[in-house]
């Protein structure tokens, strides 16, 4: 029996937090996972973290995955793959099956970062091949270069419902379209709004009713659903497609610390049963330690800090790291996490029917309902301003943490303030010089350029574009509204790719000076 001073179960964003955490203080640490790849969701996630700075705001979720190996390997991490934990025992021992053999490792201390599995629903004709998850339409798609599918729909409005829609519409598919039993869209905001405006339609209290075909998916039958979330007949809609896609959700994967006997709790608002734990991530046994998922549903950058804590925690409970450093850094961290658990979307406040935000601006009902901002309603908010000269409009509508966008303008056109979920809103002195970095820094897209008269009774929009191919200067199209509507000819007058944008091309597109204000993507013809 092999022993090590700390043992991580899980090498995701959570585990190899934690890894690299303890490894940095010296000590001796193990990471097992199941997976042929390190990483877990990181490599999946090709869109950019919202945040701040500190929280890897504005880097795409794969960079920060590469970031964090590189850590875990300069810090003396060892990581071994395939390698399922098949049992975790009070005295910190565990079990891995590694090949076809099963060995037998100690521990000082154990952290369990085993994340959590997709949730299914299911009707008839749900075991069919092309009814998926979410999460396994990323591993397709962004892992292995794999279309899950032509025409997809998506069930499921949360953030990875939202974000991987519009994944599946950069891979190539089409997304029929986006279907939740809820009223309300239960992602961010600018998450449904940039799907939204590439077409596709929302089916807010709408559920599938049964998923057509033999041997595989030909279409599925949606309907819309009462306050008891029972279909309606004669409200039965139908869709070709060869693909269901199912984003209802995550369960925590905490087997292994109800098998060693810690304290557990069915808590819906963390995702089903998880171990009881204090704040940090401490459970009832001594010397075990939870992070990441498998104690709380959360985003991966809580995630990460979350890992952080527990590799204090063990450290000290080592005797690696002394009290007051260790509650100088715990302190630290538990800032960090807060300050990503504000806003609307806080823990706090799931489940709640919010009708405005903490500034006290309504929020959008056709947002919430449809998955875009009416053209009235947009107007409401800081950061649409009009005005003379190029300038920025930044659509969100809601307390999200991020602040990218403020720290990205070299000139302080945009203000957000100390506090990270506050509404954006445009200086009344500061001078735009159309640099685009705002746009580019932006993780919801939600940032746009805007010279209302570049004369002849045009104007210009510059807008976030992040498909392949990219159109050329010259080439005309179709403008679309927030709603996905075709509203006028557009030509493309620039298209600026740089380094600094990290992908997010800024595609520059001429309409008539009364559309600027409603033109929102661009549509090749």
């Amino acid at each position: 029996m092999k022993r090590y001073e700390l043992i991580v179960v899980g090498a995701g964003p959570a585990g190899l937090s934690a890894a690299v955490e303890a490894a940095k203080q010296g000590m001796k640490v193990i990471v097992f996972d199941e997976n042929e790849k390190p990483g877990g969701q990181l490599f999946k996630q090709i869109h950019k973290f919202f945040g701040s700075k500190e929280h890897r705001a504005k880097i795409r979720g794969f960079k920060i995955g590469e970031e964090l190996l590189k850590e875990a390997e300069e810090s003396g991490v060892e990581v071994v793959l395939n390698a399922t934990v098949l049992g975790l025992f009070q005295d910190k021992e565990v079990t891995v099956r590694i090949g076809e053999s099963v060995f037998h490792y100690k521990g000082n201390a154990v952290i369990v970062a085993t994340g959590a599995a997709e949730n299914m629903v299911t009707f008839p004709g749900w075991t069919l091949p092309g009814v998926i998850g979410a999460g396994a339409a990323q591993t397709m798609m962004n892992l292995h270069g794999i279309k899950p599918g032509k025409r997809v729909l998506m069930l499921g409005t949360g953030n990875v419902g939202l974000v991987v829609s519009f994944q599946l519409i950069q891979a190539g598919c089409e997304v029929a379209a986006l279907v939740d039993a809820a009223p309300r869209v239960g992602g961010y905001g600018v998450h449904g709004a940039k799907v939204a405006r590439t077409g596709v339609p929302f089916y807010l209290s709408h559920t599938i009713v049964k998923a057509e075909g033999e041997d595989r998916v030909t279409g599925v039958v949606i309907a819309q659903v009462d306050e008891h979330f029972t279909p309606i007949p004669g409200t039965e809609k139908h869709f070709d497609v060869d693909t269901i896609c199912l984003a209802v959700g995550l369960s925590p994967m905490s087997q292994l610390l109800k098998m060693a006997g810690c304290d557990m709790e069915d808590n819906p608002k963390k995702g089903g049963q998880v171990p009881v734990t204090d704040k940090y991530g401490e459970t009832s046994l001594p010397g075990v330690f939870a992070a990441g998922d498998v104690s709380s549903i959360e985003e991966a950058s809580s995630a990460m800090i979350e890992g952080r804590m527990a590799g204090v925690l063990a450290s000290a409970y080592l005797g690696y790291t002394e009290e007051g450093e260790k509650e100088e850094r715990l302190k630290a961290l538990q800032q960090d996490l807060e300050s990503l658990r504000q806003g609307m979307f806080a823990p706090e406040n799931r489940g709640k029917k919010l009708e405005k935000t903490e500034e006290g601006y309504e929020i959008s009902q056709t947002l919430l309902n449809r998955g875009y901002i009416g053209d009235e309603e947009i107007l409401r908010y800081p950061g649409v301003r009009r005005r003379a000269g190029i300038h920025p409009v930044m659509e969100c509508s809601q307390n999200i943490p991020c602040n990218p966008c403020q720290d990205a303008c070299p000139k302080g056109c945009i203000k957000i303030g100390e506090k990270i979920t506050a509404l954006p809103s445009v200086s009344d002195t500061a001078e735009c010089i159309g640099c685009g970095l705002c746009v580019a820094s932006c993780s919801g897209q939600a940032i746009f350029l805007i010279n209302e008269d570049t004369k002849d009774g045009f104007g210009e929009v510059t807008l976030p574009y992040e498909f392949l191919p990219l159109p050329e200067k010259g080439s005309r199209g179709m403008a679309l509204s927030r709603s996905g509507e075709e509203i006028c000819e557009a030509e493309v007058t620039e298209v600026k790719s740089s380094p600094a944008f990290d992908h997010t091309n800024l595609l520059t597109i001429k309409v008539p000076k009364d559309m600027v204000m409603r033109a929102r993507f661009y549509r090749s013809n």
